[in-house]
């Protein structure tokens, strides 16, 4: 490869802008799914609120009513949404277990979708002292 290829490509590259989510785009990403802002309600995060290890945190969410959905996300992950998961109607008291990467100490937010049209969320503050998801 010609040096002047080369540094015109890594130029190109360093333009490029570095995938990181953010408050507004976490808050869009739940608007999308949602289809609206969500208010707080009966919803339960179950997670360490200290985590040693960001690679792979263990969580569970738990809806105390029937919903259609529920869905995790986290505002400083190169991308807000972590997982969603649809359910049943026959499915009483819905939840999903999970493992997930934190890049730093944040805010996790999980959201309940109803077939009926209401949302509701509930947060939790995580500390992660070794980080997960970022480039040296």
């Amino acid at each position: 490869m010609k040096r002047r290829v080369f540094i015109g490509a890594a130029g190109a590259l360093a333009l490029l802008p570095v995938a990181r989510a953010s408050d507004e785009s976490m808050r869009a990403a739940i608007r999308a799914w949602a289809g609206r802002e969500p208010a707080a309600g009966p919803l339960r995060i179950e997670m360490a609120e200290l985590v040693e290890n960001g690679n792979a945190v263990p969580v569970r969410v738990v809806a105390s009513e029937p919903v259609v959905g529920l869905a995790l996300f986290t505002p400083l992950n190169p991308e807000p949404e972590v997982v969603h998961a649809s359910f049943g109607p026959a499915v009483a008291r819905p939840e999903f277990s999970t493992r997930m990467r934190l890049a730093r100490s944040q805010r996790v937010v999980a959201v309940a979708k109803a077939a009926d049209g209401r949302c509701w969320q509930s947060s939790l503050e995580v500390i992660v002292t070794l980080a997960a998801c970022v480039e040296p």
